[in-house]
């Protein structure tokens, strides 16, 4: 099963994403997909962490050792800068997927013949189970909204549609799914997790709290995550 085309389809159709959800993702795209409007501005939170990562660059200037560059920079080893970290796989995975559901007039980066790492296919997937999980958090995935999801996806096979559907209606084990992430994808895993809730119910709040104790991320952590990605924090 190809879990990167899966993610890439995911992010750019936003089938999972509503709220504020939907705003973390859109920084996302911003970074990811070129020649739109909604890219966000030159050198404000994810856009220009991702957009830094996307192109190769230096970390952004002044964020060294606290900013977003450093937290999602390291996913896939390029560390600080480079060509590395949680833009290049999201990059990557969206051009596996033909950039399905992308915006009008919005076109991916040209990523080249760059290949994936060998373990990034298992990182994608582990992605993949955050967002599935995610959106889950306020118990509203019912059949009619799963096949929702699945329609949105467009261009998936058969078993990448069976693994959906299977995800999507299995029970929520946050506890489970927090032992299956490498302790170095904690703070990615958490970050991707928040295009896919909307924080305006318990639950969710709830689903947050138990996935940031389950991957060891401290709540001044969760809160930093927070603040760079523009949604309310949830320790006081």
């Amino acid at each position: 099963m190809d879990a990167m085309k899966i993610l890439g389809a995911l992010v750019s159709s936003g089938a999972l994403s509503r709220g504020s959800g939907s705003n973390v993702l859109g920084s996302i795209l911003g970074a990811v997909l070129g020649g739109g409007g909604s890219a966000p501005a030159a050198g404000s939170g994810l856009g220009a962490a991702l957009g830094n990562v996307l192109g190769g660059g230096r970390a952004v200037a002044g964020q060294s050792g606290g900013g977003l560059a450093d937290l999602l920079g390291g996913l896939l080893g390029g560390g600080q800068g480079g060509s590395g970290g949680l833009g290049s796989l999201l990059g990557m995975a969206m051009s596996r997927a033909g950039g399905a559901g992308a915006a009008p007039g919005m076109q991916l980066r040209d990523f080249g013949e760059a290949e994936a790492p060998p373990e990034a296919n298992d990182q994608a997937l582990i992605l993949v189970r955050a967002m599935l999980n995610a959106a889950k958090a306020d118990g509203r995935v019912d059949e009619a909204e799963r096949a929702r999801i699945l329609e949105r996806l467009g261009d998936i096979d058969p078993e990448e549609a069976a693994f959906l559907r299977e995800e999507l209606a299995s029970p929520l084990d946050v506890d489970a799914f927090a032992r299956s992430v490498p302790p170095a994808m904690a703070q990615q895993v958490y970050a991707v997790s928040l295009t896919a809730i909307d924080l305006d119910t318990n639950p969710e709040a709830r689903y947050l709290d138990a996935l940031a104790r389950g991957l060891g991320v401290a709540p001044e952590t969760c809160n930093r995550i927070h603040d760079e990605l523009g949604v309310p924090r949830l320790y006081a």
